[in-house]
């Protein structure tokens, strides 16, 4: 009999070029459990919802009236779907007695299915998805400016929404109180932390320029991005790195500004959002204060009102 990673192998490679059965392996976790595991798919699968409508699951190379899917966004995904099953798999009798994970974030997943909690499923679920973005640094690179930019808001987005839950004085500050309500995955709420289907186009690939992008950003998006998160970035990748036993993943910061395969030579477009005293304002009302300094490739003031960080 194959082991449990090798089964989980095979069960994702079935459905590698099938965009729905890889949202029916991910939702099978959870709808075939018993207990209050059922619950706990809100978040994960909302986003994959989002994931399949915008192509990036589909087949890299597809009939000729599609388009191809991302190799990165596949890859992530599949590693999480992978781990998932293999926790399944040492869990439900159908692996040997004694069968190690084949890696820490497979433990985690046990960890979750054998007494779940919201804290453990965030565990579990980020360190999928971390050593994901670790591991496939070189398909992200290969990805469009505003691909990677995308990448960076969707990682931050969710360390934070685990620090909400277990940190909330990290996360929220003075509003700590409403952090694991806020963050609980069983709960609809979350999605207004992991909807990014609200900050960013809806297909793949993106053809608009990042700044373009980046301005046409939901307000409430932004004010979540700039106002709460921006200013807690070192602190929360610090609590996610010891959290998931992940050291690797506070050099996906430089200088508190997100990095995850993102040059020092482009930093100027992390600066493009971070405008307007309002998010100042937020900052300071949670307890935090926006702290990144001028960079002289940011943009200079405008008659809009937009104003440089650190100003």
């Amino acid at each position: 009999m194959a082991d449990a990673a090798s089964r989980a192998e095979e069960r994702v490679a079935r459905v590698r070029d099938d965009p729905a059965g890889r949202y029916a392996l991910a939702e099978e976790f959870y709808r075939l459990a018993t207990g209050p595991r059922r619950r706990y798919g809100c978040a994960e699968l909302g986003f994959m919802r989002w994931s399949l409508a915008r192509g990036v699951l589909a087949p890299e190379t597809p009939g000729t009236s599609e388009r191809p899917g991302s190799p990165w966004w596949r890859a992530v995904n599949e590693g999480l779907l992978r781990d998932k099953t293999e926790a399944h798999l040492l869990t439900s009798g159908a692996a040997a007695p004694g069968t190690a994970a084949s890696a820490r974030s497979v433990e985690f997943w046990v960890d979750f299915i054998r007494a779940p909690g919201p804290g453990r499923w965030y565990r579990a679920h980020n360190a999928s998805i971390v050593a994901g973005y670790l591991r496939h640094e070189d398909l992200a690179a290969a990805e469009s400016r505003v691909e990677r930019f995308m990448m960076n808001v969707a990682l931050l987005r969710v360390l934070f929404t685990h620090a909400m839950l277990v940190r909330p004085r990290l996360a929220l500050g003075r509003a700590a109180a409403f952090g694991p309500l806020l963050a609980d995955p069983r709960h609809r709420a979350v999605r207004m932390f992991l909807d990014l289907g609200r900050s960013f186009p809806p297909d793949y690939p993106v053809t608009t320029p990042v700044d373009a992008t980046v301005l046409d950003e939901h307000a409430l998006a932004r004010m979540l991005d700039y106002g709460l998160i921006v200013p807690r970035l070192p602190a929360l990748y610090a609590f996610s790195a010891e959290s998931l036993e992940q050291p690797r993943l506070t050099a996906l910061l430089d200088d508190g500004v997100p990095a995850y395969v993102w040059p020092r030579t482009e930093r100027r477009t992390w600066y493009v959002g971070n405008t307007g005293p309002h998010l100042r304002a937020i900052a300071r009302a949670s307890g935090a204060r926006l702290s990144w300094e001028p960079s002289p490739l940011a943009p200079a003031r405008r008659r809009t009102g937009r104003i440089r960080p650190g100003r």
